[in-house]
């Protein structure tokens, strides 16, 4: 029998998951599962709760929550032996999209319960973890306009959380009305940038702006680098053209746009610049070291996963 702890965050999604969480917790145990569940709401983060499952000597923690709750978690978890899975209860699901989980929304009552399966019959992965300074991060780091709008987002109630999308959008919005940019020096090797831009963004995966986005396509999430993006502008207009120049795929090419990618990255700027960490806010001084550690966090997904992973490690899957 295999344990694990089950990590809730009530407060995470458009509405309570509690109740379905029973029903997914069977799924586990009649797959030879011993599963501990807790909350996250008794003073104590999903980070500690994860650091005390390893502690137990756990071998893998389910968190059922958003991506900020899978962040934390996955920061706990790198460099050991337990394995994270996810059960998808969050707003966006970034990360349960991009490995193929079903979210729990008011069309799929039986998400949970089919995420719960598709990981019990799934297989281990190793993937990277980004850094920076003392904060860990599954998916994105971001700073300017999009740290912004999340710090003005954060934390919100759940009849916001209900209106998603068009919520989002809007505030989005009205934040970058009164944005005019960053000043910002960006360093990598040998090579340097510096430039005003609206936003900043080291990541881990293809998706961005909560999944609707997609800015890095050819990111993988096992390669041990990092996709660096800077979008220069300085105004609500220049927002609104960067936006649609990603919908249509066209960015990447874009004059004013900085991609590159690296292990390790360093960021000036002569003020605190608002961030988020897997959509989690901060305002953090600079210079920002941004680092990556390739391969330090196993990770529980379906036995399909393929699309985030290098060939050769999705080989490796399919043969497990």
């Amino acid at each position: 029998m295999r344990r694990a702890w089950l990590i809730y965050n009530p407060y995470a999604g458009r509405f309570p998951a509690g109740f379905f969480l029973s029903r997914a917790v069977r799924v586990l145990s009649d797959a030879a599962w011993d599963v501990y569940v807790t909350e996250s709401s008794d003073g104590e983060s999903v980070a500690e709760l994860a650091r005390k499952a390893v502690e137990e000597g756990c071998q893998a923690v389910f968190v059922a929550g958003g991506d900020g709750s899978v962040g934390q978690a996955a920061g706990a978890l790198a460099g050991t032996q337990t394995a994270l899975g996810v059960l998808p209860t969050g707003t966006a699901n970034v990360w349960a999209q991009g490995i193929g989980l079903p979210r729990l929304d008011w069309s799929n009552w039986f998400a949970l319960e089919e995420a719960a399966a598709s990981l019990a019959l799934g297989q281990t992965r190793l993937v990277d973890v980004g850094r920076c300074g003392q904060h860990a991060f599954l998916l994105w780091g971001g700073l300017g306009l999009d740290g912004r709008i999340v710090n003005s987002l954060e934390p919100r109630q759940r009849w916001e959380k209900a209106l998603g999308t068009i919520h989002y959008a809007t505030l989005a919005f009205w934040t970058s009305l009164e944005w005019e940019g960053m000043d910002l020096r960006v360093e990598s090797g040998e090579r340097s940038w510096e430039g005003r831009f609206l936003v900043a963004v080291a990541s881990n995966i293809r998706s961005y702006a909560g999944g609707l986005l997609e800015l890095s396509p050819g990111a993988l999430v096992d390669d041990g680098l990092l996709d660096f993006w800077l979008i220069s502008g300085r105004s609500v207009v220049d927002a609104v053209m960067r936006v649609v120049q990603v919908l249509v795929g066209s960015h990447v090419d874009a004059p004013g746009v900085v991609h590159f990618q690296a292990s390790h990255a360093t960021f000036h700027s002569a003020y605190p610049l608002p961030m988020q960490f897997d959509g989690e806010p901060y305002v953090l001084q600079t210079p920002l070291e941004f680092s990556v550690s390739q391969k330090a966090l196993r990770v529980l997904v379906p036995r399909d996963a393929q699309a985030l992973f290098s060939a050769e490690t999705a080989a490796q899957g399919r043969e497990e």
